[in-house]
């Protein structure tokens, strides 16, 4: 299993802050989002061909732990790796830094099942051979 870091950077918006300027939890789900969305382009397997093929990546189990507040403005850099693999899932890990000073705002794992989007309700395992190659090739980029 490959364990590169993906790392993608993303600006704080004013959207995603409480009227504090402080970012609000659950826009912390969105940068996790776009930090694994990003690494499976890179590894060239976009979403939507993912998706295209009837597939789908629900998220199944999450833990995330703040440690430092995001403020607006602040650039994050979130650090996507993969944990594990297995037959019908898949999972990894995370931190969140801010740009400017490197420091750790938050870290968190999740787990996505892999399931047939005519019937969701049902895992797909073995995970389907592009998606098992794509989470084990060496990054592009």
């Amino acid at each position: 299993m490959n364990a590169a870091v993906h790392i993608h950077r993303a600006r704080v918006r004013y959207a995603e802050t409480d009227q504090m300027g402080v970012v609000h939890h659950a826009s912390y789900l969105l940068y996790l989002e776009d930090g694994r969305t990003r690494l499976l382009e890179e590894r060239g397997l976009p979403y939507t061909e993912i998706e295209a093929a009837g597939l789908g990546l629900p998220v199944r189990r999450v833990d995330l732990r703040f440690r430092e507040a995001a403020r607006y403005g602040d650039e994050l850099c979130v650090h996507t790796r993969l944990s594990r693999l297995r037959a019908a899932s898949v999972a990894f890990d995370y931190e969140i830094r801010r740009g400017a000073d490197d420091a750790l705002l938050a870290t968190a794992w999740l787990e996505l099942a892999c399931v047939d989007l005519s019937s969701p309700d049902r895992p797909v395992a073995p995970l389907p051979d592009a998606l098992r190659e794509c989470l084990e090739r060496e990054p592009t980029a």
